[in-house]
């Protein structure tokens, strides 16, 4: 049996030769590997230039959600200011400030051009809420030595309560009101 086993062990190992190529194989295994090669580096490259690419975007995103924040909060804040000027005791204040008085009963006028009411002058009424803060004396548009005038001469409540002072600094703005009589 050693006989016919031993045949049978080369009758495969002669066929398995058949198949496998003969002579040296590393000349057609190397431009293989290198392309093997290539394309693992080159994968890896490609993910730590993603990788950067994601880290980069990342960062930008922090920043432009705390720029976000930070607007937010000064819009809130701006609308918190706008809120407050725009209720009505600070009207009502602004608008003595700068010397309006509330109007009375208004009379209208029909389209026929007869006046439906009976028109009056508006007074300086006493205000109903008291200002926390010291009333500014009023000037005239000649105090402070422009016309001569007496810069310590206080104007009669009739003046004040129908011409508004001109040419004087608006104290809630600071910005100076425009003169309103012409050539100045």
């Amino acid at each position: 049996m050693t006989g016919t086993g031993g045949q049978q062990a080369k009758g495969r190992a002669g066929r398995l030769a058949r198949l496998m190529p003969s002579g040296p194989s590393t000349a057609a295994r190397t431009p293989f590997v290198l392309l093997v090669v290539l394309l693992l580096a080159g994968g890896l490259i490609s993910l730590l230039l993603l990788n950067s690419a994601l880290n980069e975007g990342s960062f930008k995103l922090s920043r432009l959600e705390r720029e976000t924040t930070e607007l937010t909060d000064e819009q809130q804040a701006l609308q918190h200011d706008v809120d407050s000027y725009s209720e009505p005791d600070a009207l009502e204040r602004r608008a003595r400030q700068l010397g309006m008085v509330p109007g009375g009963t208004p009379a209208f006028l029909d389209p026929d051009g007869t006046v439906r009411g009976v028109p009056e002058r508006a007074t300086a009424e006493p205000s109903p809420s008291p200002t926390p803060t010291a009333p500014a004396p009023e000037t005239t548009p000649g105090a402070g030595g422009e016309d001569g005038a007496d810069p310590s001469a206080t104007p009669s409540p009739t003046a004040s309560a129908t011409a508004p002072p001109t040419g004087t600094a608006s104290p809630a703005s600071g910005a100076p009101s425009t003169p309103t009589s012409p050539g100045r």
